[in-house]
């Protein structure tokens, strides 16, 4: 029976070649009768597996013929199953044991993992359009190998292998003296397992065992190549298992078997199974050592075979009784040895399982770089194993490798963990070192290049410069961590390396550094960029006075760009700037500074402004306009010292500054003397103007300015001073006539005089009306007086008191001009409930003095009168009294409510 692998199609074949076709989903084996007679001994299905039909398969007899047939279900009595049957190739050598069948990449695709299909009921994985397969075929004696282009026509319409086995010669692997009773059989390996450490295209090869007199002859099946040239390089690279490795015994003390041939074999990924009489031998394809040697039969016992799934990778040994299923645990433990030992060091790599087992083979590969020369790939694999640090970096020092012991160190470093901090700082460093001496080394061949250029490349060794330094930039920006900072600047500085230098500072942001370093080459514009990206504070107060010296504007235009400056801490740097500075006060770039922090940062700093005013007062310019200005824009609350400002103003003979800060202070006295003391007349009558609301003040302050106006005038000038000092209305003629000298002649103020004389008359009539008028007033009050004394007031006999509602007349009572009248008694009740503390205090000391009589005579009447002012002073209804009641409530708690109602 022969089951294609996706267990769609069965041919049954009986002893009497009888064929039978069953499908799926067909209920009933149907015969096949195009294929009676054909004593059928191997089939290769088709590669592209299909399901509904077979499509072309190959078909190995008993004969030595190889027919191609197409097979599909039919539902119709009258439709045949086998669409057609071709004979192919008739062998000469005897029955055609083994076929088998796989697509091969079209030319122009390229190589890949070898797909494959068909051949004692293997799987394929090639594309369904492939035009190239290849068709191996095994006899006892001989084993065939057909590779090149099939025909068109998958429809079942004719043969597509008749082009291929006409078209190319086969290559022939050939045997002599082969036995005829020797088993003899073609089985391929099955589907490659997927590893998740492997990539598709690192996927091993399918790989093919023939089985014959001789022993099992096995290799790959490759797929890079077509034709002739590929079945060539199949056999030579394929390797025979000897018979008598395998069927011989093993150890001391095992039994010499009966049979001495192989009776079946079956392929793993990489060992091959054997059944050898009663026993299951299982050898290393690789190595051809036998790992497996295990009776499991019974004595006389006989298998029937091995049968192989090779889509699930399972393996099958059965007997007519029992089945056995061989289990393969762990088949690739010990390839990565193998492939160490066969020295194929990237295929170890991959089925290296541990870290221990990766290591060795990374040593093992080293070493074996090494031997051939290969250092660079050798610092590569050396960095990611275990063999000492000092023996690989001695072996690079020794044979003078620097390129491989950068590489080796780059490769060792990406290798400590964090936590390794010493290891890591020292082979960075180290590192830097290598990194300096090879650039050194490039520099000095590009500059010899220039004299020897029969010999040298220098546009090569430029490029191979540009490559180190980048590769250095990319160190120091991923390991920046692992370097030591005064370390790192020794090393470089020591090589004499700029560039290199200034790149780790900035990678390392040591802006410092970058800025002390071009300081001290004087590289301001340098300097200047650097300083651009800075954000601490401390960085501009530490290199603020050297910089404003030598590039004052540029460095100001940053300064006003940095919001997180303490201004009072640059004012060192300006006043070393301007003690140095010879310009015009316009492009005072310390001025300029600090105008913007009070003008647009609205500073309130004491040390601020005190030094803008210093700079302003000792520049040699002789112009005032500035600080004035600056002066007016504080008003009368400067923010400035105004004592401090006033001692600057005086040293620097500030006039007109020193004036508007006396006036600021109040002290006007000493601003108009200052003025006048040095001629500022016009100056000195501003200030006298200012004290407004104290006009004793003003006019002492206008005396003063007149005194200096007239003793600057002399004869025909006295006119136009009086006319000057007209500017205030509080001078007067008089108080001038002392300031004139003796000489002046009383015609220059005549009119002067006689206008005062006129207004001390007018003033005298004034005067004398105001006391006809208050002597009249006076008179009026005298008889307002005394017709106080015979007011009096009608009492009606029904009156009643307006506090108890009682009659009037029934004791002593209190009758006010507004006709309010009061019993004594009620209204001291009342005044003494609404009277402040101190008054009811003083009514309760007199009423009980005179209720006790602890005073007389004289002393009680004047107590007495006391008492009655004291109550009787105002109405309680009408007065004062009335508008404290105004919260009380009209209708109060003891009061009749019913009295009230609606």
């Amino acid at each position: 029976m022969f089951l294609d692998p996706t267990a769609s199609h069965l041919l049954v074949c009986t002893a009497l070649g009888e064929t039978y076709y069953l499908h799926s989903q067909s209920r009933q084996p149907r015969p096949l009768a195009r294929l009676r007679g054909v004593p059928v001994e191997a089939v290769a299905w088709c590669p592209a597996l299909p399901t509904a039909s077979t499509r072309e398969i190959l078909l190995g007899a008993a004969d030595g013929n190889v027919y191609e047939a197409f097979v599909e279900t039919a539902t119709e009595f009258y439709r045949k199953e086998d669409k057609y049957v071709k004979l192919l190739q008739k062998l000469p050598d005897g029955p055609v044991t083994g076929l088998w069948v796989d697509a091969l990449p079209s030319p122009g695709t390229g190589t890949g993992a070898a797909t494959a299909g068909g051949g004692a009921g293997a799987q394929a994985a090639g594309r369904q359009d492939a035009v190239v397969r290849r068709v191996m075929v095994a006899t006892p004696s001989r084993l065939y190998h057909w590779a090149g282009k099939v025909g068109k026509g998958h429809d079942g319409s004719g043969s597509i292998y008749t082009k291929l086995f006409e078209g190319e010669e086969p290559v022939v692997h050939e045997l002599s003296r082969t036995s005829a009773a020797a088993a003899s059989m073609l089985v391929v390996s099955p589907d490659a397992e997927e590893m998740p450490r492997l990539r598709a295209e690192e996927m091993p090869e399918r790989a093919f065992a023939w089985l014959s007199s001789h022993g099992v002859f096995h290799g790959k099946l490759l797929v890079d190549g077509s034709g002739a040239a590929l079945g060539k390089k199949v056999f030579s690279e394929a390797k025979l298992l000897p018979k008598a490795q395998l069927v011989s015994p093993e150890g001391p003390g095992r039994r010499q078997v009966s049979t001495e041939y192989i009776d079946a074999i079956a392929l793993t990924q990489w060992h091959v199974i054997s059944l050898v009489g009663t026993r299951v031998v299982v050898a290393n394809r690789l190595t051809g050592a036998i790992v497996y040697d295990q009776t499991i039969l019974d004595q006389g016992q006989k298998a029937v075979g091995l049968c192989v799934d090779l889509q699930k990778n399972t393996f099958w040994l059965f007997t007519p009784q029992e089945i056995f299923e061989i289990v393969p645990r762990d088949e690739d433990r010990d390839i990565w040895k193998i492939m160490l030992q066969m020295q194929q060091f990237d295929a170890a790599l991959q089925y290296a399982h541990t870290p221990a087992q990766r290591d060795a083979v990374a040593i093992a590969s080293g070493d074996y770089l090494v031997s051939k020369g290969q250092y660079s790939e050798a610092a590569a694999v050396y960095g990611k194993s275990s063999k000492p640090f000092e023996e690989v970096a001695l072996n690079f020092i020794d044979n003078d490798q620097p390129d491989a012991l950068r590489k080796y160190l780059l490769t060792k470093l990406g290798t400590y963990k964090k936590s390794s901090v010493m290891q890591r700082v020292m082979i960075a460093s180290w590192l830097v070192e290598v990194f300096m001496a090879k650039l050194n080394s490039l520099d000095d061949t590009i500059v010899t290049g220039a004299e020897l250029s029969d010999t040298l490349n220098p546009k090569q060794t430029r490029e191979q410069l540009d490559a180190v330094r980048a590769e250095f930039h990319d160190f120091v920006n991923k390991h920046k961590s692992d370097l030591d900072p005064k370390t790192v600047y020794d090393v470089i500085s020591s090589h004499g390396r700029e560039e290199e230098l200034l790149y780790y500072a900035n990678a390392i942001n040591d802006y410092n550094y970058v800025l002390s370093y071009w300081v001290q080459r004087e590289r301001w514009s340098e300097a200047l960029k650097v300083l651009k990206r800075q954000t601490d504070a401390e960085v501009f107060y530490r290199y603020s006075s050297v910089l404003l010296t030598h590039a004052a504007a540029d460095l100001v235009e940053i300064l006003m760009r940095q919001s997180n400056l303490n201004p009072r801490d640059l004012i060192p740097a300006m006043l070393e700037y301007d003690r140095t500075y010879k310009g015009p006060l316009s492009q005072h770039q310390a001025v300029r500074y600090l105008q913007y922090v009070v003008n647009q940062l609205h500073s309130s700093d004491p040390a601020v402004h005190n030094t803008l005013v210093s700079i302003y007062a000792s520049h040699p310019s002789k112009d005032e306009s500035a600080l004035l200005a600056y002066l007016e824009s504080q008003g009368d609350e400067p923010k400035f010292d105004p004592d401090f400002a006033l001692r600057l103003c005086i040293q620097n003979r500030r006039v007109l500054s020193c004036a508007r800060i006396y006036t600021s202070m109040g002290q006007y006295v000493q601003a108009v003397d200052l003025a006048l003391a040095h001629d500022e007349v016009e100056l000195a009558s501003i200030i006298a103007d200012r004290p407004v609301s104290n006009p004793a003040l003003r006019k002492k302050l206008w005396l003063a300015v007149a005194k200096k106006v007239i003793s600057r005038q002399s004869g025909g000038g006295i006119k136009a001073a009086i006319e000057f000092l007209k500017r205030c209305e509080l001078l007067k003629i008089e108080d001038l006539i002392p300031f004139f000298p003796d000489f002046v002649v009383i015609d220059d103020f005549k009119e002067e005089i006689c206008a005062a004389l006129e207004d001390y008359s007018r003033n005298i009539d004034a005067l004398r009306r105001e006391m006809d008028e208050a002597s009249q007033t006076a008179a009026n009050i005298k008889v307002d007086i005394a017709a106080l004394d015979r007011r009096y007031a009608i009492v009606e006999p029904g009156e009643k008191c307006y506090v108890c509602g009682l009659p009037l007349l029934s004791r002593q009572f209190f009758v006010f001009p507004c006709q309010h009248a009061f019993h004594s008694d009620c209204l001291g009740r009342q005044v003494l409930e609404l009277s402040g503390p101190a008054k009811a205090r003083r009514i309760r000391e007199c009423q009980v003095q005179i209720s006790k009589g602890l005073v007389g005579g004289e002393k009680r009447e004047a107590m007495i009168a006391e008492l009655d002012a004291l109550l009787a002073s105002a109405c309680i209804l009408c007065s004062d009294y009335a508008i404290r009641r105004i919260n009380e409530p009209f209708i109060k708690a003891e009061d009749d409510k019913e009295e009230w109602a609606l």
